[in-house]
């Protein structure tokens, strides 16, 4: 590889990555289903597992570039733990402010913000939990945010280059955007009155905001949201990282089914000791 190819992909000239990469057998698995693999990178010599088998013969399969390197040019990339191989990114379109009045929303959608998460690897684990709850977006600020770096592409199993992330400037705003659309916005609080328990599960499309570990949420976010909730704990740790508390909020919260309706009298089953016997008024009696 030349070196004027070298130079192409790991900057630009105005000292910005021109082409991201990351590495890792998974990640580069995802970023090819993601359709955003422009090369895949393996080193020369390398063991090949039948998940590096799987992953080398994925990439040919899309038309992807596969290419035997050195070590050491895997490792030009700044690319930690690849695990023998990294792919070169094609930079993804990233959504704007404008963006959320546009998107196509199912109608029963669950868009995900965070306020203030700084940190990478929270970052992709928060992308994680929402893209496998089956988040429509993921909102984050442009600026005191963790930016989307191939740590927290790592961190998110790939999560990161299959959910739509839009970064804003100003999440009131977009909020705002949001509940003209029809959206609930709903923020995790700690010190709110109501749990995620209490009631029935939210209406959708819904909003679920969560702030920062140290900070929670800023002033502004949560005099924007229509609903303030808690995550009930009783152990001695008093909260949960921002990704946990996502998890815990999507899958214990936005995603719970509603309790079902009585069955009337008269149809219901009528449990017994004496398993196998039907009893009065059981389905066997129909």
């Amino acid at each position: 590889m030349s070196g004027e190819r070298r130079r192409t992909e790991r900057s630009s000239p105005t000292g910005r990555a021109a082409a991201p990469s990351i590495g890792g057998r998974r990640a580069v698995a995802e970023a090819v289903r993601a359709g955003l693999a422009r090369r895949v990178l393996v080193t020369r010599g390398a063991r090949l597992s039948q998940e590096l088998r799987d992953v080398l013969a994925s990439a040919r399969g899309a038309g992807v570039d596969v290419q035997e390197v050195p070590r050491s040019r895997i490792e030009s990339l700044g690319v930690r733990d690849h695990q023998e191989v990294a792919a070169i990114l094609r930079p993804s379109a990233e959504l704007d402010e404008p963006a959320l009045s546009e998107f196509a929303f199912e109608g029963d959608a669950v868009v995900v913000m965070l306020d203030g998460v700084t940190d990478p690897q929270n970052l992709g684990a928060a992308a994680r939990a929402a893209e496998a709850a089956g988040a429509s977006m993921l909102v984050t600020r442009l600026r005191r945010a963790a930016p989307v770096s191939p740590a927290a592409i790592r961190s998110s199993a790939g999560a990161l280059l299959h959910l739509p992330h839009a970064r804003v400037a100003n999440l009131p705003r977009a909020i705002d955007r949001l509940r003209r659309r029809g959206f609930l916005a709903v923020g995790l609080d700690e010190r709110a009155d109501r749990s995620i328990h209490d009631g029935p599960p939210p209406p959708r499309p819904l909003l679920l905001v969560i702030g920062s570990e140290g900070e929670g949420m800023s002033r502004l976010v949560r005099e924007s949201c229509d609903e303030l909730v808690r995550i009930p704990t009783s152990g001695r740790v008093g909260s949960l990282n921002a990704a946990a508390a996502l998890a815990v909020a999507l899958f214990g919260y936005a995603l719970r089914p509603a309790t079902p309706a009585p069955v009337p009298t008269g149809t219901e089953t009528v449990r017994s000791t004496n398993a196998g016997v039907a009893q009065s008024g059981s389905a066997s009696d129909l």
